[in-house]
């Protein structure tokens, strides 16, 4: 027997729901079975805390040392979202000019190319010598984040439908205008998917300059209390870092997929088959 149109439409949105369950369920619950794991080894195996301390020893350890970690957290933070703007306006910046001349691409690509291929941890030392800490900690967040907005913009902009581009300039348009109605519209996808890799860079690049500054005090991020906590033997308090760190990289990459999906909902096929 044939099924009705509103028949079909309505099992297609019984499948949509259920998979949009599995999608927020399944992760959950491994995340659970995980846990639930770990605890039994250590039960099982009577390991001490210093040596792993269970699933409910870290979470009261967080909330315990919430002061301190949080404080930790915002100096962390701060650097990251720092690093992450300079390396959307810079990398955007000089895609675009990139773009728009060929003798400064040929001239300056190789050296972006240079600085992203260097791993920040061999860079990091360095810069500690010549720049004052919070410098030298903002210039390793800025330079892993920097290369995949401007690797990912150059792409964008080059890739324009060249039909497109021809009836601009048929229709007599400045460079400006198919620069600003044109080329930047159409590497809007390109530029959110670089920020998205670039969020978690960041943090990374964060993370590694403040494990190589090694300094206490004002300003010591969830890097130095995770070196701290290991050299005084306080594993619990690692863990909790850790796993604060760990929830900010995610909370940050989905605050920068829910901004992609807001502003290519309307119109880009990335975003509108999502909400299919």
């Amino acid at each position: 027997m044939r099924k009705s149109r509103r028949q079909r439409e309505e099992e297609s949105r019984e499948r949509t729901r259920r998979e949009r369950l599995l999608r927020a369920a399944l992760p959950v619950l491994a995340l659970a079975l995980g846990f639930v794991v770990w605890d039994l080894v250590v039960r099982l195996k009577g390991l001490p805390p210093y040596v792993l301390p269970g699933p409910a020893l870290v979470f009261k350890t967080l909330i315990d040392d919430w002061s301190i970690l949080f404080a930790s957290l915002l100096s962390t933070l701060n650097t990251t979202f720092q690093g992450l703007a300079l390396a959307l306006f810079g990398g955007v910046g000089l895609a675009i000019l990139f773009n728009q001349s060929r003798l400064v691409e040929y001239s300056l690509y190789p050296y972006a190319v240079i600085l992203q291929v260097t791993p920040v941890v061999a860079i990091a030392p360095l810069l500690l010598i010549y720049l004052p800490q919070h410098a030298a900690v903002l210039a390793c967040a800025w330079i892993v984040a920097f290369f995949p907005v401007l690797a990912n913009t150059t792409l964008g902009l080059n890739s324009v439908d060249r039909n497109l581009a021809e009836l601009f300039r048929l229709y007599g348009a400045s460079r400006w205008q198919v620069l600003w109605e044109l080329k930047l519209p159409a590497a809007l996808p390109y530029i959110l998917g670089g920020l998205k890799i670039a969020g978690g860079l960041s943090l990374i690049g964060a993370v590694v300059a403040e494990i190589a500054a090694g300094s206490a005090g004002a300003g010591s991020g969830l890097a130095y209390r995770i070196a701290e906590s290991g050299y005084r033997l306080n594993i619990p308090r690692m863990f909790a870092a850790l796993l604060l760190l760990s929830v900010t990289g995610i909370v940050i990459f989905a605050l920068l997929s829910w901004l992609s999906h807001l502003l290519l909902r309307r119109w880009h096929e990335s975003a509108a088959e999502q909400d299919a």
